[in-house]
């Protein structure tokens, strides 16, 4: 048997030994296909399509930013590369607009809104197993992020260097690059990606199965790159990835992938609202932003440092310091009690607390005030589930984004402050998020992935979240202006430059695309993808001519 997994996978097996036979014949001729390519359509209805007259359908039609809804005429509840092959073969057949959901997490209208006629919902094609023949880790598109993390623990001692949120997706995280707390030590998740399976749309509108690699010889390898930092539903419905660091392909399992730490110390602080005035403030930014310069390098001692400085609407009463480190490196504790040391300085001793109330996407976590050395998958489960904010299903959101080269200057740290003390705005889940960058992330060339954005220090995610929507005018425009004040010499986004890099793809932004917010002349391609965009152009010409995949932000076919 070929594919180790949690269920008999032995046609998954069998389909990647056929693709490789038929790779040879390459795009220009016959796209390389899996067998589920190959099945029969005169079966007309899956087995598990949902319609609006189903009890299932209003659980279906919305994902977890409860602003962006649809009404599709059908739900294709996937639980195969035949039967996603299929769906999209029907929904072409019939001139229906398609979208294609894994987690449901995305910030935008790209899954859900109304020109969507069949929503493909890959949330059942969830599987992770040890592929024998090509020697690489599958985790399908519908499996969530701590699920793919506790299958490739438990079985392999390895894992991805992803994100945190336990609910997110494979499908669209690891399409857009994938970043998490690892990944200052260990690169962006697709930094370890070999292949992806794409179910693609040719110009004779025959959907089909493509498997692509990173492999110089593939045929596709332009597939694969463009889903290394492209962004989801943009070249076709991904069924399911194959991981291997690179330079690993003749080693054992346990080690073709990234080993966690044994154990990780984690530490989350409370910053009290009122002991802090703008100058503690600007010296608190200012001090994150300068030691994230100083350490930013590879073998800096502190790459296994992660850190989010969570600075929730004065509103909230506190601002987090959510911090973790390898264990097991020398001086862990020494480092870590250095790096809360330098960022709190300016606030003076004794004004740190336990974090006994929500901040940022978290909910209290008073336990970790005196750092806490935990096993890694204790501590991955631990912050993976204690962030209700963002995983509520129920909760409104706004989201922009920004890739930091140099710390904020001191006026764009008062466009923040004046932001988050405002009284004519008063909710305690409006934002600003800074997050560690750098490190390994940075040891790759921008053109070498999709993901281009490679020599930031952090990143920084403005956003607020909110039950009604009765309050969307008034969140929409406190996002808003505290964004377009930060980066109002840039024409209120962050231009790639000296001191910042554009924006990220995986937290994308309803305004980036009008020119009435966005009035940096710089086009939103730009903004996500610099110099990339013309090459992931040219690879939608080649596997999605149709345009059959499209959004309100997907890539353009050329003109």
């Amino acid at each position: 048997m070929s594919m180790i997994s949690r269920r008999n996978v032995l046609a998954s097996a069998v389909a990647v030994a056929a693709t490789t036979a038929v790779a040879e014949a390459g795009p220009s001729s016959a796209f390389a296909e899996t067998p589920a390519a190959n099945v029969s359509l005169r079966r007309r209805s899956l087995p598990n399509v949902v319609l609006p007259d189903d009890a299932r359908y209003g659980d279906l039609i919305v994902g977890n930013n409860a602003r962006w809804r649809a009404r599709p005429e059908s739900v294709h509840l996937v639980r195969s590369t035949s039967e996603v092959v299929q769906a999209v073969q029907e929904a072409v057949d019939g001139d229906k607009r398609l979208s294609v959901k894994s987690g449901g997490h995305c910030y935008c209208d790209f899954v859900y809104n109304p020109e969507v006629h069949v929503v493909i919902d890959t949330s059942t094609l969830n599987d992770v197993s040890y592929d024998e023949l090509r020697r690489a880790f599958v985790v399908e598109a519908g499996a969530t992020l701590l699920n793919a993390y506790e299958a490739l623990y438990k079985g392999w001692g390895v894992t991805i260097p992803g994100g945190m949120c336990y609910s997110v997706g494979a499908g669209g995280h690891f399409s857009g690059g994938g970043y998490g707390m690892l990944s200052r030590k260990h690169g962006l998740s697709i930094d370890h990606l070999y292949a992806v399976e794409v179910v693609v749309v040719d110009t004779t509108g025959k959907a089909r199965a493509v498997v692509a690699t990173r492999d110089a010889a593939d045929p596709n390898r332009d597939l694969w790159w463009a889903h290394t930092g492209g962004g989801g539903g943009n070249f076709g419905v991904v069924t399911r990835y194959w991981f291997r660091t690179p330079g690993t392909e003749r080693q054992a399992p346990a080690r073709q992938l990234v080993t966690p730490p044994k154990e990780v110390l984690v530490s989350a602080l409370s910053l009290p609202w009122s002991a802090l005035d703008e100058d503690s403030f600007t010296g608190m930014v200012r001090a994150f932003g300068n030691w994230h310069e100083r350490n930013a390098a590879v073998g800096s001692p502190y790459a296994s440092l992660c850190s989010f400085l969570m600075m929730n609407h004065k509103s909230n009463g506190s601002i987090g310091l959510l911090t973790q480190i390898d264990a097991t490196v020398p001086g862990a504790q020494n480092l870590l009690a250095s790096y809360l040391r330098d960022v709190t300085a300016a606030l003076g001793p004794g004004v740190a607390r336990p974090m006994a109330g929500p901040t940022g996407e978290f909910g209290p976590l008073p336990e970790l005030f005196t750092p806490q050395r935990l096993p890694w998958l204790t501590a991955v489960r631990l912050l993976g589930t204690s962030n209700p904010t963002l995983s509520s299903p129920v909760m409104r959101g706004a989201h922009k984004s920004a890739y930091l080269r140099k710390g904020f200057t001191d006026a764009q740290i008062g466009s923040m402050y004046r932001n988050l003390v405002r009284a004519d705005h008063a909710n305690p889940s409006s934002m600003v998020v800074l997050l560690s960058f750098g490190g390994r992330i940075n040891s790759v060339p921008p053109s070498a992935t999709a993901s281009a954005q490679r020599d930031s220090i952090f990143k920084g995610l403005f956003q607020s979240f909110w039950a009604e929507e009765q309050h969307d005018a008034e969140n929409i425009a406190w996002t808003r202006d505290v964004y377009r004040e930060v980066f109002a010499a840039t024409g209120g986004y962050p231009v790639p430059g000296t001191d910042t890099d554009g924006c990220y793809i995986n937290y994308p932004d309803t305004d980036i695309t009008d020119p009435a917010q966005n009035t940096s002349g710089v086009p939103w391609q730009a903004l996500y993808y610099k110099g990339n965009y013309s090459r992931l152009q040219q690879i939608k010409a080649m596997y999605d001519p149709r345009d059959v995949f499209r959004h309100a932000q997907s890539i353009r076919l050329p003109e």
